[in-house]
């Protein structure tokens, strides 16, 4: 018999799989639930970037790209940038098109952090940071952010967790799970330290079209000189509704990005093409179906706030992406208890807050990327759960 554990990484082998598919899994095994448990649009691509693609594929243009991506896709990315963060990259050097945000981050991370730097991670946030340092050789250095802080990012927070060791920040925001934000105040108390520890940022912006009220996402890069110490991490699958497609894309400093697109080249060789021309027509032509989808996702936060207020279900206001992180501790279940029982006894899949970070135990995390139909029976679920708990004590 082959001893496998002896066989295999042993770094790769410890790590946990994503806490997020464990309720999904359940779900598709049982009949009549509602899950609100993965952040995916319900929207459909708009149909002309949908055409974009499907004129590629009828003009038989299905050969590799370059390893960066099309410089066509490259340079709107760029204009992208300019139009709404005021941000200059040149699109020959400072721009990688990748296989969805996630492999930008794998390999923004594998390129900046040498075995033993650390990397300071807030959370809760998105499940593949921690992971990902950890299988660069990194040390991961957790920040637990909190709810009476609205999840942001506090610079005494930061000062508490640098050592000598410190080598890169992530910066998670808009913020998955919490849909907190970091307003241009926020990120201002940070950037003196971060200057002062000479610390590289990685700031994933995702979600960055996904910003509710009269203020919008502002980079981080584009503030005091910050661009020249910062990876942006951006795609098309919140923004666009374009998660299936599998497109990111990275900008930085040239001398970051060389060797970003080195491992690219080695491990992919090429984005998906037809995604990337299906991409092109989204950043020319899509301004307005973010517009329209965005303004979908705020209807629907409003109204899961609103019910959640109804309900006695304690939630802070999300201002980003399109998530809610409501406190479930009064319940005096834990996390994991809380969605195990929701979705055996009222069918309703939601995640829970442990799966991004420990400092998410006692809050669950629900999607809003679903129909107003959609969300409303899960509510009315998880308000007579609620009931029927209280009538348990």
């Amino acid at each position: 018999m082959i001893d496998y554990d002896k066989t295999l990484n042993g770094t790769i082998r410890d790590v946990k799989p994503s806490g997020i598919r464990k309720f999904f899994d359940i779900a598709n095994e049982m009949d009549d639930v509602i899950s609100l448990s993965i952040g995916e649009p319900d929207f459909k691509t708009p149909w002309h970037i949908r055409q974009a693609g499907i004129d590629s594929l009828e003009k038989g243009r299905t050969w590799y790209t370059p390893n960066r991506g099309f410089g066509e896709l490259r340079t709107e990315i760029a204009k992208y940038y300019k139009r709404k963060f005021d941000l200059e990259y040149n699109p020959d050097s400072d721009v990688l098109v990748t296989v969805g945000g996630s492999e930008a981050i794998d390999l923004a991370l594998r390129c900046i952090v040498n075995k033993g730097d650390e990397v300071l991670i807030p959370q809760p946030s998105f499940v593949c940071y921690e992971p990902l340092t950890i299988m660069a050789g990194g040390k991961p250095v957790l920040i637990e952010t909190k709810q009476e802080n609205n999840f942001r990012l506090t610079a005494q927070e930061l000062e508490e967790n640098i050592t000598d060791k410190t080598k890169l920040l992530i910066l998670p925001f808009p913020n998955n799970p919490t849909g907190g934000i970091m307003r241009r105040e926020d990120l201002e108390k940070i950037i003196p330290i971060i200057k002062k520890h000479n610390i590289f940022v990685l700031s994933d912006e995702i979600y960055a079209e996904l910003t509710y009220g009269e203020q919008r996402h502002v980079s981080i890069a584009s503030l005091d000189d910050m661009q020249e110490r910062t990876v942006v991490i951006n795609g098309f699958s919140k923004a666009y509704a374009m998660t299936g497609w599998r497109l990111g894309y990275a900008l930085g400093p040239c001398q970051i990005i060389d060797q970003m697109t080195k491992l690219h080249q080695y491990g992919i060789m090429s984005s998906p093409t037809t995604a990337q021309y299906a991409a092109i027509d989204a950043l020319k032509n899509g301004d307005k179906d973010i517009e329209n989808m965005r303004s979908e996702y705020d209807m629907r936060r409003k109204y899961i706030l609103g019910r959640f207020e109804k309900i006695g279900f304690d939630c802070f206001e999300p201002l980003g992406a399109f998530y809610a992180f409501p406190c479930i501790k009064s319940t005096g279940l834990s996390s994991e208890e809380f969605c195990t029982r929701l979705i055996k006894e009222k069918h309703v899949a939601l995640v829970p807050g442990n799966a991004f970070g420990s400092s998410g135990e006692g809050y669950v995390r629900m999607s809003y990327s679903y129909s107003l139909k959609h969300l409303k029976l899960a509510l009315d679920r998880i308000e007579t759960f609620l009931e029927e708990l209280k009538n348990e004590d």
